[in-house]
């Protein structure tokens, strides 16, 4: 096992164990000998998010989209990271660039669907989960976000004034 894979393999039972920043040590160690190592950008990406550092998640996705502009997995990581400092429109971008490289990318749809509720276009939203529904019956996070979006759309339906006829 070369040095890299090595390195890689720790930083991620670190991870496993919360230890994230000391596993961005290991990360940094990587790319400081391969500074183009996808793995190691994607992972240095999803551990400074599980910290809240999403801006800085969001340069290392830069880096590997530089690289591999069609990694899908990773314009869903820079979605969603663009989902958590509120650029909705953004982060549906991204969603929308791994599903032209996958239309069957249940969780692009699905984390899709989360920035348009967070916009409040329920309607949309609910159909983005019924879509990643019909590709995956089970996904839990379409079935409770459908749930949620259908029980906001019903409590806003309530809130509407209802025209009277003359």
């Amino acid at each position: 096992m070369d040095d890299s894979k090595s390195l890689l393999g720790e930083a991620y039972d670190l991870c496993q164990e919360g230890e994230y920043t000391l596993a961005l040590e290991y990360y940094d160690l990587v790319l400081f000998k391969d500074p183009k190592n996808l793995m190691a950008l994607i992972d240095k990406g999803v551990t400074l998010q599980n910290l809240g550092k999403y801006r800085q998640a969001i340069k290392c996705y830069d880096k590997v989209l530089e690289i591999d502009p069609r990694n899908k997995t990773t314009l869903v990581n820079k979605g969603s990271a663009l989902h958590s400092i509120r650029k909705y429109h953004d982060a549906i971008d991204c969603y929308d660039m791994a599903l032209e490289i996958d239309s069957k990318y249940a969780m692009a749809i699905v984390y899709k669907g989360l920035s348009l509720g967070e916009l409040g276009l329920l309607k949309q939203a609910i159909k983005c989960f019924n879509d990643a529904l019909r590709i995956d019956k089970k996904y839990d996070l379409a079935l409770n976000n459908k749930a949620m979006a259908l029980q906001l759309l019903k409590a806003n339906d309530k809130l509407k004034p209802k025209l009277q006829k003359p």
